[in-house]
């Protein structure tokens, strides 16, 4: 969903055709990750990240252009990058679906249009939107419509103009990590939970599109300053105490799994809430949704000792760490530099430096 828009409006001529970098832009850093064809497969040339000062980006929306515009500047010339695919903040996209009736039908993008106002909270000339087509009969058109505010993408687009960083494209952050831990062409329906540091992202994917996103205000930070405030610790200690014990009980931190259980147990509870309810309410056609087969775990913080056995166990699923090399490389013979707990870091960037590998 609006992986095309600048394509679109300022298309790349296939003789300029450059490596492929994804690039991950939350409010604390930028991610980026380049891929290359080698040996008839996709494999992972150069990646890394670069931290922003807090304010600069908060909740996805760029409130000082002149300092993001130094940064990526900087990055430009550290990595030589030219040309990118970008990640959109989830918290300002809007994601539904729509049906659209063929009788009358002229223009698809004019029909979503004025239909826009009744499912996002801004005015349509305000909005940017891009859609899918999930089914079509003879009758009708089922769509997937992403919508966000005009002034954001108008903000990202223009940082990175004054930045000579040209931008590709712009798509969900969702969708480029459910590209990069699916597997091409599984058509199955899964549960993606992107646990960060400081919010989580809970995705449902099926048959290749995502069909419902959400974000929570909960991540790994919180579980660290639980520790810190009930040890009355430093952060750097509660940290290191969080990555050695996770939710690993024993005799000699069973103080510490307990902190840590109460505030993995309201990630869970979200969780379980967004599962039961894709399970017990039928779709906009009153039919049965398709099961979620298992609960795919990424983020940063999703490497948290025994947490997929504690979501598998309390919801009764199968509840895994992600592979974000699927669709990239036979790591038996090209195993990336990165490794597997830093990897599932960079989903973002990795799904959408696929955009140029067969997915456009």
């Amino acid at each position: 969903m609006l992986k095309n828009f600048s394509d679109r409006f300022f298309p790349t001529p296939k003789f300029l055709a450059v490596p492929s970098f994804g690039l991950d832009i939350s409010d604390e850093s930028i991610k980026f990750i380049e891929l290359l064809n080698k040996r008839s497969s996709v494999t992972v040339h150069r990646y890394g990240e670069k931290k922003i000062p807090a304010g600069v980006i908060d909740s996805g929306k760029i409130k000082d252009k002149k300092k993001m515009e130094e940064i990526l500047i900087a990055l430009s010339k550290e990595e030589g990058i030219k040309s990118v695919r970008v990640s959109l903040p989830e918290e300002q996209v809007y994601l539904f679906n729509l049906r659209l009736e063929k009788a009358g039908l002229e223009n698809v993008k004019e029909s979503i249009e004025l239909s826009l106002e009744e499912y996002i909270p801004i005015p349509a000339p305000d909005a940017i939107f891009d859609y899918e087509i999930l089914s079509e009969d003879e009758k009708s058109l089922k769509l997937q419509v992403a919508a966000i505010p005009k002034n954001v993408i108008e903000d990202y687009l223009s940082v990175f103009k004054n930045s000579s960083i040209s931008v590709k494209s712009f798509e969900l952050e969702a969708q480029a990590i459910s590209r990069a831990v699916v597997k091409k062409g599984d058509s199955s329906t899964y549960m993606i939970v992107d646990f960060g540091k400081k919010r989580t992202g809970i995705f449902i994917v099926s048959n290749g599109i995502v069909i419902f996103t959400s974000t929570l205000d909960v991540g790994g930070t919180l579980l660290t300053n639980m520790i810190e405030k009930n040890f009355k610790i430093s952060f750097e200690e509660a940290e290191k105490k969080k990555i050695e014990c996770g939710l690993k009980r024993n005799s000699k931190n069973t103080e510490i799994f307990s902190v840590l259980l109460n505030g993995v147990s309201i990630l869970r509870d979200e969780i379980v809430k967004h599962f039961l309810y894709w399970h017990t309410h039928k779709d906009e056609e009153g039919r049965d949704r398709p099961p979620i087969e298992k609960v795919i775990l990424c983020g940063g913080d999703s490497n948290l000792v025994g947490l997929s056995d504690y979501l598998s166990v309390s919801m009764k699923t199968k509840a895994e760490m992600g592979n974000v090399w699927i669709n990239i490389t036979n790591t038996g013979e090209d195993i990336p530099e990165i490794s597997f707990d830093e990897s599932l870091t960079f989903a973002t960037a990795v799904g959408l430096a696929l955009g140029d590998f067969e997915y456009d």
